[in-house]
């Protein structure tokens, strides 16, 4: 049994991970074997991604005055917490993907950029692009315009060649 001091502690090292952290999802996975609890600790590892089985009573004091704060009612039952310090759709993603997989894991609520979302948004948040994928969308847009006024630019001195071209023909003959 953990002493107050090692509870404090405890506390203190969750509040000081959850203080960084404004996208977490919570998980319940009761009856999950723990051959699939490795896997699933390893597709958020690979994900660099962080997550924590929580005790309840310790969970919901570390939340306290953090943007995870709307989390703290959920901390019933086996409590595990996904999070990520910027970028929620890879998490939701990487749990979903799990969970489609695994009955036994359910979600039980989410809180994106410090607000609480439901669980039917984690499905679609699961289904936007990833950061990466908006940026290079972007990219892809800015450019096409660019490359368009270059085309565009080029085709009237191919054009104006071209006439020359004729013209020096027609004086030729």
């Amino acid at each position: 049994m953990k002493t107050r001091e090692q509870k404090d502690q405890d506390i203190a090292v969750l509040r000081s991970e959850f203080e960084n952290v404004s996208n977490a999802l919570m998980i319940s996975f009761q009856g999950l074997t723990v051959e699939k609890d490795w896997e699933l600790r390893k597709a958020l590892r690979d994900a660099q991604l962080t997550y924590r089985v929580v005790k309840n009573t310790l969970g919901r004091r570390a939340v306290e005055g953090t943007a995870l704060e709307p989390l703290k009612d959920h901390f019933i039952g086996m409590t595990g917490v996904a999070y990520s310090g910027s970028d929620p759709v890879t998490l939701a993603k990487v749990l979903t993907n799990f969970a489609k997989d695994n009955n036994k894991v359910v979600f039980k609520a989410g809180v994106v950029d410090g607000r609480a979302i439901n669980v039917k948004d984690i499905e679609a948040l699961s289904k936007l692009p990833s950061k990466e994928e908006l940026i290079s969308q972007l990219m892809f847009v800015l450019n096409s315009q660019a490359q368009r006024l270059a085309v565009a630019l080029n085709g009237v001195s191919r054009n104006l060649a071209v006439v020359v071209s004729e013209i020096a023909k027609q004086k030729e003959a």
